[in-house]
């Protein structure tokens, strides 16, 4: 590594110029803007952030299999070092496993993905030794003006730590009981999931035969908030083809689950978090906001806590919680489950880890119909008959969101005349984070900007599955008619 003289770098001003900045976890941006120096800033800024309230001078370094990643994880290499400190390099492994490995170590870790959006953006994870980094430490970290060195090439990287890995995989084989799946045939979608291979390595542990399925070198976002047509037909076709008992996946980084039925249809991540959130025996729950409200009606957890979209958001639920129960969770629409207590089942404990983690659900979802003696069908059929479904406008500036959810928020009349009566009549309006519509019938539309990329979501809720499919596809349809007459 080769450094000349230090200038002066202010976080905000790059945020400004680079459009690299905070979106609901970590920070986002196009992989062309995500220079050296953007990235070195960033993670300098962390280090001085966290050297506020912890001793440490190893800090561990991870990534996800995008070409981009690591380049930048080269560059983060490179800062750590800069600022003092040795680099534990965990190689391309999933999120939650080196938030894990973080936790264990008591050091912080900087994890380079993008998680679910697509190939030309990339992204950065800060992880404090006891978590995720909070929505205060982003803004300490915004407000940062810092001496910056003038980097040259990056070093290579080290050859990766694999004890990370390995006890992320022990973590789930060690709480499961043995041979829990035995007999279970499963398919593994692995996509460019940077979880691919460990995952597999953990069903087979615990006795699933494990088919492989659409594995590629060339980097696929899947959102498992929003399941593209093509891979909903994946899905269906290939459990009709193998038998599967279920179909498991994640996202690019492995923090948000993807799991099937035994028909190929794909679960909607809250529920998915709900099933193990009650396999768990968790009394209470942090969700957003945007969560299928069968999490109330089921009756399982008390208190349910309501929040803004993004892990930050439900960590600080989370904390809320933890003074009035015993045993505390997370988990959001996209699968993403986040741990907040210690759980003991079986004889086995499970230390928390207050993070997106998508091996816990799906392990708890087969588990869960495995210990019911029922397919994972039948499993869902004791759950109130809610029903949600999610899609997104891409290439639709966050600005635009904005003032439309505004314009629609303080003129009903606005609202009630675009919307017409097709779905209802609103009868109430949540704006915690987003534009939440609740109809006189219970139907719900759900409007936001996404926290990361230009794209409008709407999350839909209603009686029946088709019901919540047609309400999505006719308000983004709407919208986007509108957005295209413009």
């Amino acid at each position: 590594m080769t450094m000349s003289a230090v200038k002066n770098v202010n976080i905000r001003k790059i945020m400004q110029t680079s459009g690299v900045s905070f979106g609901t976890s970590g920070t986002r941006g196009l992989v062309e803007h995500m220079t050296n120096e953007v990235c070195s800033a960033y993670v300098s800024a962390f280090i001085l952030v966290i050297a506020r309230s912890f001793q440490f001078k190893r800090i561990a370094l991870g990534m996800d299999l995008r070409p981009s990643s690591p380049g930048i994880a080269a560059a983060c290499a490179q800062a750590i070092r800069a600022a003092g400190f040795q680099v534990d390099f965990c190689g391309a492994l999933p999120t939650p496993a080196l938030a894990l490995h973080a936790q264990l170590e008591q050091i912080p870790a900087v994890m380079v993905t993008g998680s679910h959006i697509p190939f030309d953006r990339n992204g950065i994870k800060f992880y404090r030794p006891d978590g995720e980094i909070s929505k205060a430490d982003e803004l300490a970290i915004e407000s940062m003006e810092i001496e910056l060195p003038h980097f040259g090439v990056p070093d290579t990287l080290p050859i990766p730590n694999a004890l990370a890995l390995k006890a992320s995989e022990q973590r789930y084989t060690q709480f499961f009981p043995a041979g829990m799946l035995n007999g279970k045939r499963l398919g593994l979608y692995e996509h460019s999931s940077v979880a691919r291979d460990s995952f597999r390595r953990i069903l087979e542990a615990l006795g699933a035969q494990v088919v492989s399925l659409g594995r590629t070198e060339v980097f696929v976002p899947i959102d498992t908030e929003a399941v593209s047509p093509e891979d909903i037909a994946r899905g269906r076709a290939w459990s009709a083809e193998y038998g599967f008992d279920a179909i498991i996946s994640t996202d690019g980084d492995g923090d948000r689950p993807l799991i099937s039925d035994e028909q190929g249809n794909w679960l909607r991540g809250d529920i998915v978090g709900l099933v193990c959130a009650r396999y768990l025996g968790v009394q209470a729950v942090a969700v957003p906001v945007s969560c299928n409200t069968a999490i109330e009606k089921s009756g399982y957890f008390v208190p349910v806590l309501r929040t803004k979209i993004g892990s930050p958001y439900v960590i600080a639920g989370m904390q809320q919680l933890g003074g009035e129960s015993k045993s505390v969770a997370g988990f959001e629409a996209n699968g993403g489950f986040l741990l907040g207590s210690d759980i003991s089942s079986n004889g086995e404990a499970l230390a928390a880890l207050p993070t997106r983690d998508a091996v816990l659900p799906a392990l708890a979802v087969l588990a869960a119909a495995s210990r019911a003696g029922f397919p994972i069908s039948g499993v869902l059929k004791a759950l109130p008959e809610r029903y949600t479904a999610s899609d997104r406008l891409q290439n639709f500036p966050v600005e635009t969101s904005r003032c439309l959810i505004h314009a629609w928020g303080n003129d009903s009349a606005l609202l009630s005349a675009f919307l017409g009566d097709e779905f209802g009549i609103p009868e109430h309006l949540d704006y915690t984070d987003g534009l939440r519509i609740t109809f006189n019938n219970q139907n719900v539309i759900h409007l936001r900007p996404s926290g990361n990329a230009p794209e409008l979501r709407c999350y839909s809720e209603s009686h029946t599955n088709e019901g919540a499919e047609n309400m999505t596809r006719s308000v983004l349809a709407k919208i986007g008619k509108s957005r295209d007459q413009n």
